[in-house]
C-alpha cells in the first residue's frame, strides 16, 4: 500500500534535517508553520532532536523512522518536528532539562512530546523499534501519548505547567544564590584555600592509571586539565601538573585521537581512550589546542608542539572551508557503521606497508584478531625511547619510519568511503578556534597560524553581520540563519581579546567593547547580573534560561565573567568589575560543590586569586618584544602593546621610545620600564 505524505525538511539547510528529509514521517522544521499546524489541529507536538554526527540518532532513523506503519502512525497523531540541536542550542537546552527532569538521565537522538503550544510533559532519548534494554518500544510510547492525550488531557497540562515551571525556578534560583551566602570583607571568595579546595576535590575523581577523569564513558575534560596547570604554575604543585600532563599524553596516543591524520573524537567509550565514538566535533579540537598551548608552553615539551601542529593540520585538512570558516563536525558512521573509516586488519597494514608492517603493529598495539570488534584501532602502546631501544634504533629513526608509514595508510584511507561533514559553520565554534589559533600562533611564534587566524575573523564580520552588528548563529553556502546565542558572543568577545594581545591591533578591542555593551542590552537579566542563553528579541521559545554549567564547550556565563573583567581592566570600566565579581558571587558555591562542572569558572577564580598583571609594551620595537612575552606562560595577565600613544587607559602616560620598553603594572600603578625579555622575566618572577 502506498502513503501519500510530504516532508518539510527537504527545503533545510542542515545536515541533519537532510538525512531525514526522505523518511515516510511528515517532519516539519521548528517554525511558525508547525507550530500553527498543532494549535489549529490541538495535536501533540513531538520534538525529536539530534545532529548529523549522532550515531544513535541513526539508528533510530533506519529502525522507527523509515518504517512505513511507524511514520504513518507519527503522521496521524502528532504534528512532528525534527530539530538540528546544534542549530538551535537554545531549544534542546529547554527540552533536555525537562527529559532529565522526567527521566534522570538525557542524551542524543531527544524525543520530547509538547502541547500545542510548545511546553514539554513526556520525553525520552533512543527508544528501540521492539521492547529491550529496559526500554519501552517507540510504537508503544507513540500510543501511550495517544491515549493519555485524549483520556488525560487535564493532567497532561497540569503536567506541562508543572515541567515549564520547574525549569523556570531553576534559573531564577541562581539570582538568590548571593541572597542566602554572606561573603564579609575580610573573607575573600578568592582565598588560596578555596583554590586549593578547587583542585583537591577535581584530583579526587583522577583516574590515576588511564588519565583524565572518572570512569568510562570518558571525556577530555580539558577545562579541569586546563585548572590544574593553572594550579600548578601559580603554587608549583607537582601533583597537580603530572596529572595534566599525563591526562593529555594519554589522550593523545590512544584511539580518542586519530594517530594518522590527528584530531580528537568526542569520547572514548572505555576507560583506557581506546574505543572512541569515533565523530570528531570542531570545538572539541579547539580547546584540545588552547590546553595543548599551555602545557607547551608551561613545559617547553616538543610533544605537545607536534600535537598542537597535528591537530590544527587535521582542522585545516578535513574541517576548513575555501569561504574562511571550518565546519560543524565529521560524522561517526559511514557505510552505516560506526568506526569503519577509521579501523584496519591487521592483514591490511601488512599489504600497504610491508617490511615496516610488523614494527608498526607492534607499535600501534595491532593484533592479529583486532583489539576493538574484530578490527584494530591504532593507538600508541609504548614508549617512544623504550620501543626504539628494543628493537636498536634511534627514536628520531623509529620516527621517522612510523611518519613514513602513516603516510602510506593516510593515502589509502582516503580511498574510503568517507564519514559524512557536517557543512554548516556555527559562530561559536569558530570563534572557540579563532582564539586556539591565536593561542598557537603566539606560543610557537608562528606566523602561519596568525594569518588564518585573521582571515576567520574577517569571515565572521563579513558573513555573520547584519548592518555591521554580528548577529547570527549558522552559516551555510552564503546563507546565514538564526538569532546568535549567548555563548556565540562569549566566545568572539573571547577572541577579540587574544587577537588584540596578539596583533597590537586596537580595532579587535573596541569590536570586544561593542559585543559587550551588546551583551548586557540584549541578554542580561532584569533582576540578576547573569546572562539569558537567548536574545531578548527571541520570541520562539517558551521559556528563556540561564546556562551556567561548563560543559562539552564553555558556559557563555563563565566566559562573559572572563571577559567582563579583563575589558574592565583593559578599558577601566568600573562598573563592569563590579557585574564580573557579582556572578562569580553567585556561582561560587556551586563551583565549591561540582568543580568539575564549573572549571571555566574556577580557572577564572583562581587567575583572580593571584591577581592580574597589566604588561605594556610600547616604542618601535613593541612587535618584536611582544612576541617574545606572549611565548611565556603568563595565564593572569593583560595584555597591550603600541608604538604610539593612544586613548586607552594602560596606554596613557608611558615613554615611546625606539628601543621599546616593557612596563609591568596592577591598577595601573607600574614598575620601572625595562627594555629586555631577560629583566622582563625577573620583574614577572619576582
Amino acid at each position: 500500500m502506498e502513503h501519500s505524505f510530504t516532508n518539510d525538511l527537504i527545503h533545510e539547510s542542515s545536515l541533519y534535517l537532510l538525512q531525514h528529509a526522505h523518511n515516510p514521517v511528515q517532519w516539519y522544521a521548528w517554525g511558525d508553520k508547525a507550530l500553527q499546524l498543532a494549535k489549529s489541529t490541538d495535536k501533540p507536538i513531538l520534538v525529536s532532536i539530534g545532529y548529523s554526527a549522532c550515531h544513535w540518532c541513526h539508528v533510530m532513523e533506519r529502525e522507527s523512522f523509515e518504517n512505513i506503519e511507524v511514520a504513518q502512525f507519527m503522521n496521524e497523531q502528532f504534528i512532528n518536528i525534527k530539530i538540528d540541536r546544534e542549530e538551535r542550542p537554545d531549544l534542546d537546552n529547554i527540552y533536555m532539562d525537562a527529559v532529565q527532569i522526567l527521566s534522570g538521565s538525557g542524551g542524543w537522538p531527544l524525543n520530547a512530546f509538547l502541547t500545542p503550544d510548545g511546553r514539554p510533559f513526556y520525553g525520552g532519548t533512543y527508544f528501540p523499534p521492539a521492547k529491550a534494554f529496559n526500554r519501552p518500544s517507540w510504537i508503544d510510547i507513540l500510543k501511550f501519548i495517544k491515549d493519555i492525550w485524549a483520556n488525560k488531557r487535564t493532567e497532561v497540562e497540569l503536567q506541562a505547567s508543572k515541567l515549564l515551571q520547574h525549569i523556570d525556578a531553576v534559573s531564577s534560583s541562581l539570582n538568590k544564590q548571593i541572597e542566602s551566602t554572606s561573603y564579609s570583607s575580610n573573607n575573600s571568595e578568592y582565598s588560596q584555600e578555596f583554590c586549593e579546595e578547587i583542585k583537591t576535590k577535581i584530583l579526587k575523581s583522577a583516574d590515576l592509571m588511564q588519565g583524565g577523569f572518572g570512569t568510562a564513558p570518558k571525556f577530555p575534560q580539558t577545562f579541569s586539565i586546563q585548572y590544574l596547570i593553572n594550579y600548578s604554575h601559580f603554587y608549583k604543585d607537582e601533583k597537580a601538573l603530572n596529572h595534566a600532563l599525563f591526562s593529555l599524553k594519554t589522550m593523545l596516543r590512544g584511539g580518542i585521537y586519530d594517530q594518522i591524520a590527528g584530531g580528537l573524537s568526542r569520547y572514548s567509550t572505555d576507560e583506557k581512550w581506546l574505543a572512541p565514538h569515533f565523530e570528531k566535533m570542531l570545538y572539541d579540537n579547539a580547546l584540545l589546542i588552547n590546553v595543548l598551548c599551555d602545557a607547551f608552553q608551561i613545559t617547553e615539551d616538543s610533544y605537545f608542539k607536534q600535537a598542537i601542529e597535528k591537530t590544527i593540520s587535521f582542522c585545516l585538512n578535513e574541517m576548513y572551508d575555501k569561504c574562511g570558516g571550518f565546519y560543524a563536525a565529521i560524522d561517526a558512521d559511514s557505510e552505516g557503521e560506526e568506526g569503519k573509516f577509521y579501523v584496519w586488519e591487521k592483514s591490511e597494514l601488512e599489504m600497504i606497508l610491508g617490511k615496516d608492517a610488523e614494527m608498526f603493529c607492534e607499535y600501534y598495539g595491532v593484533k592479529e584478531s583486532g583489539n576493538w570488534e574484530g578490527k584494530n584501532i591504532l593507538h600508541i602502546s609504548n614508549e617512544d625511547d623504550f620501543f626504539a631501544n628494543s628493537i636498536n634504533i634511534s627514536v628520531d629513526d623509529l620516527k621517522a619510519k612510523l611518519a613514513e608509514s602513516e603516510k602510506k595508510l593516510l593515502t589509502e584511507r582516503n580511498k574510503r568511503i568517507r564519514p559524512a561533514t557536517d557543512d554548516k559553520i556555527l559562530l561559536g565554534w569558530n570563534a572557540l578556534m579563532l582564539t586556539a589559533l591565536c593561542k598557537a600562533s603566539a606560543a610557537l611564534k608562528n606566523e602561519k597560524y596568525k594569518l588564518i587566524a585573521l582571515s576567520l575573523y574577517d569571515f565572521i564580520k563579513k558573513e555573520f553581520s547584519r548592518d555591521g552588528q554580528v548577529a547570527f548563529h549558522t552559516y551555510k553556502n552564503g546563507i546565514v540563519r538564526y538569532n546568535a546565542y549567548l555563548d556565540d558572543y562569549a566566545y568572539l568577545i573571547q577572541a577579540c581579546i587574544h587577537l588584540q594581545e596578539l596583533t597590537g591591533d586596537e580595532k579587535y578591542l573596541d569590536e570586544a567593547k561593542l559585543l559587550t555593551q551588546y551583551v548586557i542590552d540584549h541578554f542580561k537579566q532584569s533582576d540578576g547580573s547573569l546572562f539569558y542563553y537567548t536574545n531578548i528579541n527571541q520570541s520562539d521559545i517558551v521559556i528563556r534560561k540561564v546556562e551556567i554549567y561548563d560543559n562539552a564547550i564553555p558556559s557563555g556565563n563563565s566566559v562573559m565573567a572572563e571577559n567582563l573583567f579583563y575589558l574592565s581592566v583593559i578599558l577601566d570600566k568600573e562598573e563592569w568589575k563590579r557585574h564580573s565579581t557579582d556572578m562569580f558571587r553567585r556561582v561560587r558555591p556551586l563551583i565549591e560543590k561540582h568543580p568539575n562542572s564549573f572549571a571555566v569558572w574556577a580557572n577564572s577564580m583562581l587567575k583572580k586569586q593571584r591577581g592580574i598583571l597589566e604588561i605594556v609594551v610600547t616604542g618601535q620595537e613593541s612587535e618584536t618584544l611582544s612576541q617574545e612575552i606572549l611565548m611565556i606562560y603568563m595565564p593572569n595577565k593583560v595584555f597591550q602593546m603600541s608604538n604610539v600613544e593612544k586613548e586607552y587607559p594602560l596606554l596613557k602616560n608611558k615613554k615611546y621610545e625606539k628601543d621599546g620598553l616593557i612596563y609591568v603594572c596592577e591598577n595601573f600603578s607600574c614598575l620601572k620600564p625595562v627594555n629586555n625579555i631577560i629583566d622582563f622575566k625577573k620583574l614577572v618572577k619576582n
